[in-house]
């Protein structure tokens, strides 16, 4: 081999090793996948969420500039095969609201929007790549979700505070009426939950426990996989009443709970396995005796 062809080859070497460098870099259970003032292509821009009404199946909308304390609502979908996109790049709104099918919500930002900072009322709804940060009022929750076929990935929530009284969760879901419904096939995965003062996920099925649920469907077949969730002042960072076939596996449980996951009233056939405790949290999973059929997992060792 000549000298040039030498030279040529270790140029060539050098280029690649920073982009090997960085895909090494991303560590397990961050947003890697988080937009960072990024998202798809649109290929429709409208000047105001309130032109929605022209969106096709399958578009990539962007809106203009939008107040920072405006709430943007959602309310035209898309198809199974051929979703809306809704792509913020790192837009800045003052909460989210999903009232439609077939949606992606990707890559906003929300400082102190009013409680929940997201919504969801629909099927086929994905909500990835955004941010949402101290949302105040209400109860104080980060994100919200009633409705099956729901993909919550590579979110940051964070700073939900019980201060006034609230039970502020990252996330939470509930079946009361006929539109907080229950909630089937869903997928969390790959978010954070930092500094939350309640639970990182506060399920309950339309028979919970709590005696206030609708009795109507069932809440089944949930994922919730590699998440961090640091809980500073509930109990426990998952609890979960009337939820069945649920997989909890790949999370990183951060100091503060008792316990990190609640099993109770019926939630049968959970699957728990491969998550990193704290050395502070005593017992990973409580259960109670309705739940105890089809369980997997660590050897309770604590109520739920």
């Amino acid at each position: 081999m000549s000298k040039n062809e030498i030279l040529s080859a270790c140029a060539g070497l050098v280029l690649l090793l920073p982009f090997a460098g960085a895909a090494a870099a991303a560590p397990a259970g961050s947003a890697a996948g988080a937009h960072a003032g990024t998202g798809p292509a649109c290929t429709r821009h409208l000047a105001d969420p309130a032109d929605a009404g022209s969106v096709r199946p399958g578009d990539v909308v962007c809106f203009g500039a939008t107040a920072k304390t405006k709430r943007l609502k959602i309310t035209k979908g898309g198809t199974a095969q051929a979703p809306v996109t809704y792509s913020g790049a790192g837009q800045r709104v003052g909460g989210i609201d999903v009232d439609a099918d077939h949606v992606i919500v990707d890559g906003y930002t929300m400082d102190e929007p009013s409680a929940p900072g997201i919504e969801v009322h629909g099927n086929g709804v994905t909500v990835r790549n955004n941010t949402v940060t101290a949302p105040k009022g209400g109860d104080g929750d980060g994100l919200r979700f009633f409705g099956d076929d729901i993909t919550i990935s590579h979110n940051t929530i964070s700073r939900t505070d019980n201060s006034t009284g609230a039970h502020a969760d990252c996330m939470q879901t509930f079946a009361t009426d006929e539109d907080d419904v229950a909630s089937s096939h869903l997928v969390v995965d790959g978010n954070r939950c930092e500094q939350v003062d309640n639970m990182c996920l506060m399920a309950e099925g339309p028979d919970s426990e709590a005696g206030d649920g609708s009795g109507e469907g069932v809440s089944e077949d949930w994922t919730f996989s590699n998440n961090y969730c640091q809980t500073r002042e509930a109990s426990q960072t998952l609890m979960v009443d009337d939820v069945q076939h649920l997989t909890v596996t790949g999370n990183t449980w951060a100091a503060g709970p008792d316990h990190a996951v609640g099993l109770q009233n019926h939630s049968t056939d959970a699957h728990v396995g491969d998550n990193a405790l704290d050395p502070s949290i005593e017992c990973e999973v409580g259960i109670d005796k309705s739940s105890k059929k089809g369980y997997e997992g660590p050897t309770p060792r604590c109520d739920p």
